[in-house]
């Protein structure tokens, strides 16, 4: 099995600048075109790592703004194939930016765990990030992931036991998800300081990589994780820009871009 793509990009972030900027949208809105057309514009504005969401019917973990995007763009007729078509079109466009997806397990389980994985390999995907999926409970998950040579990222939570933590960062590849607050997603005017005391938890039983998110929203605070983590993620605030438009989202993507050049 070859080694990680995603977290590769991420250590060559930190060692260049001060880490990675980890990019998440939809697919499927506006539009599917324009969803694609939207990743794309992330991966040349800075974004080290892109993280698409595939929409749920029922997505208890995120907040107004991607409540809002998915319900859209289940509205016009998201299917799971459209996941992979994609993948497929935004890997062929900017080949050196590894695509996450991020999905609660029930669609992954519906279509077929060996399938969905295949599949998304074959498109080009690094792996999947899967919220609602706890390690002890990832078994066939792991074997298929394992099978395509997938990445697959695990949340860690302020919340989460030492057993649970220590869990999550040994079968997790890519990086480990840090959970930056307990609640749901959305940009917020500072960051949790729990998220820097989960890192410092999670810095005594791994030395993979660590990436923050729920919350982030300028570029100052993606400099203020980077000081202690070695990426940033973010959603919501990218979700809204592009609500505005493809500019208006790539100047987003600048700003938080310029976080991860601060050390």
């Amino acid at each position: 099995m070859t080694g990680s793509v995603v977290e590769a990009r991420i250590r060559a972030a930190k060692q260049e600048r001060a880490g990675a900027l980890v990019g998440y949208l939809p697919i499927g809105y506006p539009d599917l075109a324009t969803s694609i057309e939207a990743a794309i514009t992330l991966t040349r504005h800075g974004v080290d790592v892109l993280e698409l969401g595939l929409p749920y019917s029922d997505p208890v973990m995120d907040g107004p703004a991607i409540q809002a995007a998915t319900t859209k763009a289940l509205g016009n007729g998201f299917r799971l194939r459209h996941a992979f078509e994609a993948v497929r079109e935004i890997t062929r466009a900017s080949p050196d930016v590894p695509v996450l997806c991020m999905t609660y397990y029930n669609p992954v389980l519906s279509y077929g765990v060996e399938r969905f994985a295949a599949d998304l390999r074959a498109a080009g995907g690094a792996g999947l990030i899967t919220p609602d999926l706890v390690p002890d409970e990832a078994g066939e998950w792991l074997a298929a992931s394992d099978a395509e040579g997938l990445d697959r990222v695990f949340l860690a939570a302020p919340t989460s036991s030492e057993q649970r933590i220590r869990r999550a960062t040994e079968l997790s590849r890519g990086f480990t998800y840090v959970v930056s607050t307990m609640g749901i997603t959305g940009a917020r005017s500072d960051v949790d300081s729990a998220a820097r005391t989960l890192v410092e938890r999670l810095r005594d039983v791994t030395d993979e990589p660590l990436a923050v998110g729920l919350g982030i929203s300028t570029g100052q605070q993606v400099a203020e994780v980077l000081g202690y983590a070695d990426g940033a993620i973010v959603g919501s605030r990218l979700v809204s820009a592009l609500g505005e438009g493809l500019d208006a989202l790539a100047d987003a993507a600048d700003g938080l871009a310029e976080g991860t050049r601060r050390r």
